[in-house]
């Protein structure tokens, strides 16, 4: 039994999920073979055993018809949609598939008001929104009251990290299910059933060595749709013997050769691969450091922004330990802005590795977040007069710039001036390491220290 096709309006609702009537005219193999596979039950279901395996939580409340408000956040290709399905199937309440795209806060409010009238005829609804992530705070904001009630059960699919996309208020009355990226062997096993199964390939003889199934699922990178697709590329590019199919090593490579790595660059993912960009950097690791710059350049990330985020490390965690790591930084940032994609690859894999490689110092970000802690509590604490300019002669009679000592005219180049507001006298905020050319400008620094303590002797 095939699975109806996803889209269904608002005025669509139905108790359960039935099958799309076909023509008389449309081959059952038309359809692709991933909506062709869709499972139907939760034992066809693949994947998310910490979910949906024996006695976990969300298996549980399938099982016993008790669902409540939930969202299912995870990547492509992982079943969220086909969850929903199966709860549909399962469950005693009306379904209703909203669409996020074609719908708007009027139609949200029709359906919400006959939500409600089916309430008070003790009749539940379970509302099924797929990438809710894509309604705006209004379209949220009108299912909030109806959530609250219990007129519906709001059920969410989602690419997107809901504590961004997602309402608080909202938020706060689901619970949200992770739905994780299948792992190899779980995609394989699904390859397999695609050839056994007489919804796919179950009826043909096809031929395909085991480790090419691996092959495709490893290209997925964990998207089930995906490696359904690449499959059913390469048994229909297969070569042919008869009624027999043989799917060679290069028919896969074919169909394998290069996998679209684009991400939404203002999505979550665009900032997890950044952090771990700059995580690989400051634990010194090259390689990973490397691999994390391939990622987002070969996703499309514009090089320019790679680059300003390499020039804040070089200060953040580089800093004084090694102050060319700055030049280098921003040297990679004008060469990026020179040349472009894709030769400017080098210039930033050049400024990320030796970033990793240079010693490491976070005082320069340790010393402002503490400077910028007290200068939020001090804003009204005046300049002291000693530092103030007096271009004017009212400014020098009310003693502006009076007791200033130009370092220059002193042996040491040093006075035991007070440069900081009265109350802050005597605070430090800078700690040097001893890595790199910092332990250098320790050392300077405690020579000053030790010079004003002593009265301006060294």
């Amino acid at each position: 039994m095939n699975a109806r096709t996803k889209g269904m309006g608002a005025g669509q609702g139905r108790s359960k999920v039935m099958p799309e009537q076909r023509t008389l005219f449309e081959r059952e193999d038309s359809e692709p073979l991933a909506t062709r596979l869709r499972p139907q039950t939760l034992e066809e279901f693949c994947g998310q055993q910490h979910l949906l395996g024996e006695g976990k939580v969300l298996r549980r409340l399938i099982e016993s018809d008790r669902i409540g408000s939930m969202i299912f956040w995870g990547p492509p290709g992982v079943g969220k949609t086909t969850l929903a399905r199966i709860i549909a199937n399962r469950t005693k309440a009306k379904f209703i598939d909203f669409s996020a795209v074609t719908s708007g806060v009027k139609e949200i409010k029709q359906v919400m008001e006959q939500a409600e009238k089916n309430r008070r005829f003790g009749e539940k609804t379970i509302l099924f929104v797929d990438e809710i992530h894509r309604f705006n705070k209004a379209q949220q904001d009108a299912f909030l009251p109806f959530v609250e009630k219990g007129s519906i059960i709001l059920i969410g699919a989602t690419t997107e990290n809901p504590s961004f996309e997602v309402n608080g208020a909202l938020l706060s009355r689901c619970k949200v299910f992770v739905l994780q990226a299948l792992k190899t062997e779980e995609l394989t096993a699904l390859l397999r059933r695609a050839l056994s199964d007489e919804r796919g390939f179950g009826r043909q003889d096809i031929e395909i060595a085991d480790d090419l199934l691996e092959t495709i699922a490893n290209f997925a990178g964990g998207d089930a749709r995906s490696a359904l697709s690449t499959l059913e590329m390469a048994v229909l590019n297969g070569e042919q013997d008869g009624t027999k199919t043989t799917v060679t090593r290069e028919i896969v490579e074919q169909c394998t050769s290069r996998k679209s790595l684009l991400y939404d660059k203002t999505g979550e993912e665009h900032y997890n691969l950044i952090s771990a960009l700059h995580k690989s950097m400051r634990n010194s690791d090259p390689d990973a450091a490397v691999y994390w710059l391939a990622r987002m350049l070969e996703a499309g990330e514009d090089p320019l922004y790679i680059a300003r985020r390499v020039t804040r490390f070089a200060s953040e965690d580089v800093g004084l330990a090694d102050p060319r790591a700055l030049e280098i930084a921003v040297a990679a940032y004008q060469a990026c802005h020179f040349i472009g994609m894709p030769e400017c690859t080098v210039h930033l894999t050049e400024a990320v590795v030796y970033l990793s490689m240079a010693p490491k110092s976070n005082a320069l970000y340790v010393a402002y977040g503490m400077a910028k802690k007290d200068a939020l509590t001090t804003l009204a604490e005046p300049v002291p007069l000693v530092l103030r300019n007096a271009p004017t002669k009212l400014m020098k009679e009310l003693d502006y710039g009076k007791g200033y000592r130009y370092a220059h005219d002193f042996e040491d180049k040093l006075t035991d001036m007070q440069c900081l507001p009265e109350n802050l006298a005597g605070k430090e905020y800078y700690f040097p390491t001893d890595e790199g050319v910092e332990s250098k400008i320790k050392a300077r620094l405690a020579e000053i220290k030790a010079w004003k303590k002593n009265g301006g002797t060294s």
